[in-house]
Parts: C-alpha cells; sequence; structure tokens
C-alpha cells in the first residue's frame, strides 16, 4: 500500500498541500496526471494519490 491515507481532500485542501492556489489546481490536474473522484459536482483528491505523485515529481 502506497503511504498516506485514504481520505478525500477538497480542491482546497489539496491546493494547500501542494502549496498552489485553488484556481491553479483546477487549471492544471489534468496536465500533472493527479488522480480524482468526483463527489456531486466537487473534485476530490485521495491523500495518499497526491503523496503519490509528489514522490514521483522528486525522482
Amino acid at each position: 500500500m502506497v503511504g498516506g491515507s485514504n481520505r478525500l481532500l477538497s480542491a482546497q485542501e489539496t491546493a494547500d498541500m501542494l502549496g498552489i492556489s485553488r484556481q491553479t489546481l483546477y487549471n492544471r490536474w489534468k496536465e500533472w496526471g493527479l488522480r480524482s473522484h468526483k463527489v456531486g459536482r466537487c473534485l476530490r483528491f485521495r491523500e495518499r494519490d497526491i503523496e503519490s505523485w509528489l514522490t514521483r515529481q522528486a525522482a
């Protein structure tokens, strides 16, 4: 299992975690290859997927 929790983060929480604006996240998440989930009309991101993506970016 990849590190991090299975918790779904809001777009704002994800943007805060990445140190970017929410608008930048909305504009770039597909381009960056971030996995997302739709909950109603909102995008959610799994904390472990974000941590895994950050690890891949650092490599």
